[in-house]
């Protein structure tokens, strides 16, 4: 009988140890897990959003509730507290854009005496919320991002209005949103767009495809809305035929193939340096001529629209330039004696574009 009565005494306070334990620890990410379910899950149940299951937004927040769960993990005490270091969240590393705008950022910060920390999201909304998640955790005094696809697509911005109401500056470039109020930096991508179609309607070009992304990536819809609208205005007849969405890469070659052997089209304007430079190569492959037979414009002055053959004509974004800018915006703001709780202090500054022209279009 002993036995029987010191066994379950044990057992009990080995449990109450483990969940002291875990009161202190329990993140968003531990939350999801505990709970087998998605990071996404758990940040809208704890926002009580209606597309939640009422069981599983209940669960969840009993769950924080209990272990104590504070949104970003953010003490009030960091307020106050200077890291001298910036948090930079891109979609991805190899695009030779993001990879300018970094060198941009780097050169303010470091100027300013401030260092930089990379994070990248993979274009995925959990990885981004769990990277701004670690970050604001003491390590940084600001933000500058750009949204990743996924984060656009589920139109879910909690981590950042969390991250700004605990009074940590954030500014976005190029993959913006108007549902945060923030600083921006961005370029006139429906302008730029325009002006790179209009260049090609100068040229003799009528047939012209555009080759994007899906709607839900902020750039690639004003891009598009810019091909529309050079087409409408030189009463060129807009057929959605010929506007290719892509969202996986690794078939683009495929879908531009299709597109250059069933449509007869003369001039192609893509989103970016890899669809540009697909065509070409497919182009190549069914022995349509560029430019002669085929004319292609890309946004993004990168390497690749350098070294093509044939060169390919860009729209030059000025990475270099859009960095600087948000780097300077984020180090006015933490350096500033003022407080910035007003609407219109915050700024949105346009980055000017230029055509330049290549082999492509000739």
């Amino acid at each position: 009988m002993p036995l029987i009565k010191t066994k379950p005494t044990f057992i009990t306070k080995i449990k109450i140890i483990n969940f002291t334990h875990m009161k202190r620890k329990v993140t968003l990410k531990q939350i999801a897990k505990e709970l087998d379910v998605s990071i996404s899950t758990v940040s809208k149940s704890l926002r009580n959003s209606p597309e939640i299951g009422e069981d599983t937004r209940l669960k969840v927040q009993a769950f924080a509730k209990f272990y104590n769960y504070r949104p970003n993990n953010i003490a009030l005490s960091l307020k106050n507290r200077k890291t001298k270091t910036i948090g930079i969240i891109i979609p991805e590393i190899v695009h030779h854009f993001f990879s300018t705008v970094i060198n941009g950022i780097e050169q303010v910060a470091n100027e300013n005496g401030y260092s930089v920390i990379i994070c990248l999201s993979d274009d995925s909304f959990d990885k981004e919320v769990l990277n701004m998640e670690m970050l604001a955790n003491g390590s940084i005094d600001g933000f500058i991002m750009s949204l990743s696809k996924e984060t656009q697509f589920k139109g879910d911005f909690h981590h950042i209005s969390e991250v700004i109401d605990q009074g940590m500056p954030v500014v976005m470039f190029d993959r913006v949103t108007n549902e945060i109020l923030c600083d921006k930096v961005i370029i006139d991508d429906k302008m730029a767009a325009y002006e790179a179609v209009q260049s090609l309607i100068d040229k003799g070009r009528k047939k012209i495809a555009l080759v994007t992304t899906v709607d839900y990536v902020s750039v690639g819809k004003l891009r598009t809305d810019g091909y529309i609208k050079a087409l409408l205005d030189n009463d060129i007849p807009f057929n959605e035929n010929l506007i290719i969405k892509i969202e996986d890469v690794d078939t683009c070659e495929i879908i531009i193939g299709q597109l250059l052997e069933d449509k007869a089209i003369d001039a192609v304007f893509a989103v970016n340096e890899l669809f540009a430079v697909t065509s070409i190569k497919t182009a190549n492959k069914i022995g349509v001529n560029v430019p002669k037979d085929l004319a292609v414009i890309a946004f993004t002055d990168g390497i690749i629209s350098k070294y093509s053959t044939p060169t390919i004509t860009t729209v030059s974004q000025s990475g270099i330039k859009m960095g600087n800018r948000a780097a300077k915006m984020l180090i006015d703001r933490l350096e500033s004696e003022e407080e910035h709780d007003e609407e219109e202090n915050y700024k949105t500054e346009v980055i000017e574009t230029h055509l330049i022209e290549r082999e492509s279009t000739y």
